[in-house]
């Protein structure tokens, strides 16, 4: 259904009637000047006819009907009193039943009061044609004139009527294909609010992923450390200093992978500047600074992987090792192979689990982590015990 007017549109209407009764009392004047009205009524009579055709055009759009029916009695009255202003007033006619297509919401009433609309003004002009037909007039002239101006009459409404039937029709359609547009483009822009929510939530969890493999990797080596610093500081100072050394290349390592995320996080297209393959045996030489026995096999012919595969193996890596350290304990045996197959790549970190770990929880966030970032590759993961004890990390992702 069309959305109903507004004051703006009832602030036009009432304009356009006033512009049309000021015209229609121009023409009147005009007329009489010129002599062409040929009726001996007061000159105020079709002046306040114009004024009370063109008045209802002020509610064309609220109540079309009711307009149009008021214009065609006040019409007809007018011109069985001669006082009808033969202009202005068809363009009033014309808005009356263009408004009843245009803003009638009620289509089967649209139709049918056009229909008698059009059927009594023809009614009423047949009899006014039988009417003056029937008076005496002199030679055949005034014959073939009077059938003159009745056909001009006749094409004259006909094309009003009919323009304002059809265009009335045409606005109606083109009005609620427009609603339709706009309820579209308010969906779209609706749709592009939420995708635009989505993508600032999931740009969140990216950064929180990225911020628990960078910081929970160097913590925890840290805490290892110093915690071995602290038994050993009384007895062996130099095994604490060595300790408190690590801890120190530990936090200088994690301020030097923040810098960097924060670059990758900030570039629109793959990661720059961010870990991948190559930098594993760094990460494994650390580790086993910090205490954990840590071995690193590499299984195929290595080949270059995109940095979002390289990025995404080296943090399951790093994450595995960080819960090894926290669960098995710094002295379980880790292996950390990477096997390079046909299409795919593959990195498994497991653990014999005898290191006697305190067995720490975290808040599973690591391994959400993992499974997000290895899903988003196409990738899958398998994390579980082993069936001769310890602990089993398995990624593997196609290599492009």
């Amino acid at each position: 259904m069309r959305r109903a007017p507004d004051a703006r549109s009832l602030r036009s209407d009432t304009i356009l009637a006033i512009a049309l009764a000021a015209a229609g009392c121009v023409m009147v004047a005009l007329s009489a000047t010129t002599g062409l009205q040929l009726t001996e009524v007061p000159l105020w009579a079709p002046m306040l006819a114009a004024v009370l055709l063109a008045a209802p055009l002020v509610l064309r759009r609220r109540h079309p009907v009711a307009v149009a029916a008021a214009q065609i009695v006040i019409y007809i009255v007018a011109g069985e009193a001669g006082a009808l202003e033969l202009y202005v007033s068809q363009v009033a006619l014309f808005m009356g039943i263009y408004s009843i297509g245009a803003w009638e919401a009620n289509r089967r009433l649209a139709h049918w009061s056009r229909v008698v609309i059009v059927v009594a003004m023809a009614v009423w002009l047949a009899i006014s044609a039988i009417r003056g037909f029937s008076e005496p007039e002199t030679g055949e002239r005034g014959v073939a004139a009077y059938f003159a101006l009745l056909m001009i009459q006749v094409v004259i409404n006909a094309a009003y009527f009919g323009g304002g039937w059809i265009f009335g029709d045409r606005a109606w359609r083109a009005a609620l294909e427009q609603e339709q547009l706009d309820a579209a483009h308010a969906e779209i822009q609706a749709q592009q609010a939420l995708l635009a929510d989505q993508a600032v939530s999931l740009e969140r969890l990216r950064i929180a992923r990225e911020l628990h493999d960078v910081v929970a990797h160097h913590v925890s080596a840290m805490g290892v450390q110093a915690g071995a610093a602290r038994r050993v500081l009384a007895a062996d100072p130099e095994r604490a200093a060595d300790a408190l050394r690590h801890v120190e290349q530990s936090a200088r390592d994690a301020i030097g992978e923040l810098r960097s995320l924060v670059v990758t996080l900030r570039s629109e297209d793959e990661p720059t500047g961010a870990p991948d393959l190559d930098a594993l045996p760094e990460l494994v030489a650390s580790a086993v600074a910090s205490g954990q026995r840590v071995a690193l096999q590499t299984i195929g012919e290595p080949r270059p992987v995109t940095p979002m595969v390289g990025l995404g193996a080296y943090r399951v890596v790093q994450e595995a090792l960080t819960n090894a350290r926290k669960h098995a304990g710094p002295m379980a045996q880790v292996d950390v192979r990477v096997r390079f197959l046909d299409d795919e790549l593959e990195v498994e970190v497991a653990d014999d689990g005898h290191g006697g770990g305190p067995g720490w929880h975290g808040a599973g966030a690591g391994l959400v982590g993992m499974r997000e970032r290895i899903a988003a590759l196409g990738g899958a993961l398998e994390v579980g015990p082993r069936s001769r004890g310890g602990w089993l990390v398995r990624a593997r992702v196609p290599s492009r």
